[in-house]
């Protein structure tokens, strides 16, 4: 069994998208309960992983203040996958742990878990499951698949849970934690999680 400690992991925070139902505002730095949504992704995580990078391709120098800003080689949204290209072209760390931006409850189980099912099964890639639903923005990858990445992009694919199925990921289940897969795509999905979370 391999072991996979902290200084092995790079995590990648996604940030990148249009967010147009967030009314054009950068979903990562909209504020939620006073903080900016990926303000609660980075200290989730930080004791955890070796250091924090954010996949952005605008607002540059606010996403500084949580981590080294990578932005993608390819021109407009080309989504996820290209940021998660990007990041594996850069990093020194042998594994590249994925998250989403705008997810304020991720727990640090989900590095132990992932982190487990990497160092116990001879695969490149586990992604997040609950109730058999992927959640491949919650991911571990090891950087050896940056090639095949690299290939599922050139060929013009852009479907990042395709990618994962296509390649043989192992699922993780999460069901036990769904809580932590809440995301806030809306202004009114802000307004009734803090309803819901005082």
């Amino acid at each position: 069994m391999e072991t996979i400690s902290k200084s092995d992991i790079t995590a990648l925070i996604l940030a990148g998208g249009q967010a147009r139902r967030m009314n054009g505002k950068d979903k990562g730095l909209v504020l939620y309960k006073d903080q900016p949504l990926i303000a609660y992704v980075a200290t989730a995580i930080r004791a955890n992983v070796d250091s924090i990078w954010v996949s952005a391709n605008k607002n540059i120098d606010l996403y500084q203040a949580f981590g080294e800003v990578v932005s993608d080689d390819l021109s407009d949204f080309q989504g996820p996958l290209a940021g998660i290209a990007a990041a594996l072209s850069r990093i020194k760390t042998k594994y590249l742990l994925v998250l989403p931006c705008d997810g304020p409850y991720v727990e640090p189980i989900l590095i132990k878990r992932l982190v487990d099912a990497m160092a116990n099964n001879k695969v490149s890639l586990c992604v997040a499951s609950e109730h058999q639903h992927l959640h491949p923005t919650f991911s571990l990858l090891n950087v050896c698949i940056k090639p095949v990445l690299d290939q599922y992009l050139a060929s013009g694919e852009r479907r990042l849970g395709q990618f994962f199925r296509d390649n043989q990921a192992l699922e993780v289940d999460f069901s036990d934690h769904e809580r932590m897969f809440v995301n806030f795509n809306t202004p009114e999905d802000l307004l009734e999680g803090a309803s819901k979370n005082p």
